[in-house]
């Protein structure tokens, strides 16, 4: 809790997981973010079930510890859970609560299923000033009427950037950081009670731990996560004209966008300064065009809300989980009541190991394996070399698949269509991709260099095409091949008479 409250960001993720052993049961937990933009798990119990007397009970402890009161404007985001709703309103009257909007695009996919309504709901969910939230939603409202008319239903104060205060320093719209140690619990989750709650708090030690290895590597002013985010805010300044009206006030300019920054109160009108403690591009380009001006402001860096600094961050860190000793060494609480352990009930046929998949989660998972890659189950290999389907480059044969096949079979009229290439239309490999031809017995597979004389590999190919021809044509055909193969008897005559006579060899020549 000590730790939680150096961080300086008044925001908890609320969220709760089920048991997974013959222990029926509900984890609840509460987590915070840290200026590394991590998570930073505040609060954890193990309940009976996921109801508002539960939620009550485990958020008036979370009062407490936290020391906060009944008007605080702390800042939650959940998911909507069963009980959590009512019990936030009984508990943290004032607070502000945001909804992830995951789970608002879940529902609303049954409806409105495909990722343009859903790019259509996170453009408008990201909008950080209320003029462009307002022309998003009419623009959703043209484009979607009933979109439109479902989203309203939800308080956009649960859900937009732009009506988010920035007393949170932190403009989230997801809960992924329960999400996130949800998932380091699944060891747990089939653990009788006391061994839950020691792998619970095992894996917080060392979590810990391996934060310190990484404050110990970094250097700077900032957090490594921090200090990436702001170079890359950085860059995108140094595009910006700026137009300075007095040291306080500047007009900043972009090719989509006009800001005004104010370098006295620490405000943008686009909001973002405000939202996360981050100066945004508008106002880096002011303290830029204040430094051209000789006006003292230092570096940028100085002026990014203390969350984000190194030093905040392994301040943070300094609050560690003590070691406890082992069961028999635990001393008896002297407390008069007697803590019963849950009752035991076998529940009714296998226990549930694995949570209900979402709306369309299951055909999403289906394109990826154990590994989390992505499979070619329903792709169809194309070969980069002939273009044919079915093999890929390295097991290509070059003959160009089986379409070549249906081709080189088929009955021709002319013998120059049997003995030349396949035309661009006739190989299936795509645009330019035809065989080679030999220049000297115009045979296919093979070029002049490699030519044997006898009419190259394609003589059976050939062949094969000459006998689904009329006989006129065959006769012609197998002239040709006689006539190829007396050329090649008198070239070997010549020469070796001219081997044998020591005289230049000069081919004979033949009509």
């Amino acid at each position: 809790m000590r730790g939680f409250k150096m961080c300086g960001r008044e925001i908890l993720g609320l969220d709760g997981c089920f048991m997974k052993g013959p222990f029926p049961g509900q984890i609840l937990t509460a987590v915070g973010v840290d200026g590394n933009n991590g998570i930073y798990p505040v609060a954890y119990a193990l309940v009976e079930a996921e109801t508002f007397k539960s939620w009550e009970w485990f958020l008036e402890l979370l009062k407490d510890d936290l020391g906060l009161g009944d008007s605080t404007n702390f800042t939650f985001i959940s998911d909507r859970q069963k009980g959590l709703l009512p019990a936030l309103s009984k508990v943290f009257p004032e607070s502000e609560h945001r909804f992830c909007l995951r789970h608002i695009h879940q529902n609303l996919k049954k409806d409105w299923p495909g990722d343009v309504y859903k790019n259509l709901l996170y453009g408008v969910a990201s909008k950080t000033s209320m003029p462009y939230f307002e022309n998003s939603m009419e623009e959703m409202k043209i484009a979607e009427p009933g979109f439109h008319e479902k989203l309203s239903t939800i308080p956009a104060s649960s859900w937009s950037k732009a009506h988010f205060s920035g007393r949170a320093k932190c403009d989230i719209l997801l809960n992924n950081i329960c999400e996130v140690f949800n998932r380091q619990l699944i060891g747990a989750r089939d653990k009788p009670v006391i061994t839950c709650l020691e792998f619970i708090r095992v894996y917080m030690t060392k979590r810990i731990v391996n934060v310190k290895k990484v404050q110990a590597k970094s250097h700077g002013p900032l957090t490594p996560h921090a200090q990436e985010v702001f170079n890359k805010i950085k860059e995108e300044a140094s595009q910006l004209n700026v137009l300075m009206v007095d040291a306080e006030q500047y007009q900043v300019n972009s090719s989509r966008s006009q800001c005004v920054v104010n370098m006295k109160n620490r405000t943008c009108t686009c909001r973002k300064w405000d939202l996360t403690g981050m100066p945004c591009k508008h106002a880096v380009a002011a303290i830029n065009d204040m430094a051209r001006n000789d006006i003292r402001i230092g570096v940028p860096e100085e002026l990014v809300d203390q969350v984000y600094w190194l030093s905040t961050w392994k301040k943070v860190y300094e609050n560690v989980i003590n070691p406890i000793p082992g069961p028999e060494n635990w001393i008896p609480s002297p407390c008069p009541t007697k803590l019963l352990p849950p009752k035991h009930h076998k529940q009714v046929g296998r226990p549930q190991k694995k949570r209900k998949k979402s709306v369309g989660e299951a055909e999403v998972e289906a394109h990826f394996d154990s590994e989390g890659k992505m499979t070619r189950k329903g792709y169809t290999t194309k070969c980069s070399k002939c273009g044919n389907l079915g093999h890929n480059s390295r097991t290509c044969k070059g003959q160009g698949g089986e379409n070549v096949e249906n081709v080189v079979h088929a009955p021709s009229e002319n013998v120059e269509n049997v003995v030349q290439a396949p035309s661009e239309n006739q190989v299936a490999g795509g645009e330019n991709k035809t065989r080679k031809k030999c220049g000297k017995c115009g045979s296919l597979g093979h070029n002049s260099r490699t030519c044997k004389g006898l009419g190259g590999e394609n003589v059976q190919e050939s062949q094969s095409v000459s006998q689904g021809a009329p006989i006129d044509v065959q006769l012609q055909f197998f002239g040709s091949l006689c006539m190829q193969f007396v050329y090649a008897v008198c070239v070997c005559n010549s020469v070796c008479n001219s081997v044998n006579t020591n005289t230049k060899f000069q081919p004979t020549k033949f009509h």
